[in-house]
């Protein structure tokens, strides 16, 4: 072996090579380097990426949600909460209320998610409620007993909503009148803006207090949804199997990863993608150096025909180009 790494040193770094294949060597060598860089660089800013999204989105978004459809709602959610609560790895419960409500201010009026929390549970837990950029989280009703909420912060920057001010929210919930089915709508403070650091979220999100949302939505003293926050949030499908046996019959489960899906798909698709096309430039480079090994096997045959009437064998002659060839790929 020693006999074969010798002699590929030499005809790599040998000063009497022609220059093309000197230049071709050098190519060749570069070509590896920011094959291999630039695959490293684009894998470990995806995986940052997703990590960072994993992080903020497990930050703002329950682990496990519980649900009763089709009957009105969970309505002991209190006991239900401290006995799903005491469940391995369950970090937190919280109930929630959401509905899809119309958000009205200046003239302005869009679809936004609403979402009934219990601020003292609700801002251990959710980061989005950590995170204010303009207010606070007072939930109490002013003097005129309007109840207060929060918006996002590409909302409140849309629409130049600012702490104070009032907007409508109107709930297609409706209550039977004697004039037919009309809306549930109502007056709101905007007590603060949050800053959840998601566009989607900042913008189509508000909360409010429980009592609020069950009032606007009708729903009366039930929930639509309990929250688990998990102390390992990639147990998330097996915890979400015992929750649904804890909580009994008619009720079901879904995951983060699951409400995610299509998103970490995108990921790693992108992923996959970017590996093979940065792949490419590293078998480009790959190629350039059979290039530079058939080239020097031609500038070297007198050298092979020496070499082999010396005894040399047929494995040592293909040994020693195969080292070049290695020695190359190594320094690229």
């Amino acid at each position: 072996m020693r006999f074969e790494w010798f002699v590929a040193q030499r005809y790599l770094r040998s000063p009497y090579r022609p220059a093309v294949l000197r230049l071709v060597t050098l190519f060749s060598m570069i070509g590896v380097a920011a094959g291999v860089a630039t695959l490293v660089i684009a894998l470990s800013m995806n995986t940052g990426f997703r990590e960072t999204l994993e992080d903020r989105l497990l930050g703002v978004t329950a682990h496990v949600s519980l649900t009763r459809p089709g009957s009105g709602g969970i309505k002991n959610y209190q006991e239900l909460a401290t006995q799903l609560a005491r469940g391995a790895g369950v970090r937190s419960v919280t109930p929630a209320v959401y509905q899809q409500v119309l958000l009205s201010f200046a003239g302005q009026a869009r679809g936004v998610v609403s979402k009934g929390i219990d601020p003292e549970r609700d801002r251990k837990s959710d980061q989005a409620l950590q995170r204010m950029a303009a207010g606070s989280l007072d939930f109490s009703a002013d003097a005129d007993g309007i109840e207060a909420l929060l918006i996002g912060k590409q909302l409140a920057e849309e629409w130049k909503v600012s702490p104070g001010d009032y907007v409508t929210l109107t709930s297609p919930q409706g209550r039977l009148t004697p004039y037919g089915l009309m809306p549930r709508t109502r007056r709101f403070r905007v007590a603060g803006v949050f800053d959840s650091g998601f566009y989607d979220y900042d913008e189509n999100w508000c909360f409010m207090t429980l009592a609020a949302a069950q009032g606007l939505s009708g729903a009366g003293d039930a929930v639509n949804v309990l929250e688990f926050r998990l102390h390992q949030p990639e147990l998330a499908g097996e915890i979400a199997k015992q929750v649904r046996q804890a909580a009994g019959p008619g009720f079901s489960t879904t995951t983060w990863m699951e409400e995610n899906r299509a998103l970490f798909r995108a990921l790693r698709l992108e992923k996959l993608v970017t590996a093979i096309f940065i792949g490419l430039i590293t078998l480009v480079a790959g190629l350039n150096i059979l290039v530079v090994l058939s080239m020097t096997v031609t500038d070297k045959a007198r050298d092979i025909a020496v070499l082999r009437s010396m005894g040399a064998r047929r494995e040592q002659i293909r040994t020693i180009f195969l080292w070049q060839g290695i020695s190359i790929g190594a320094l690229g």
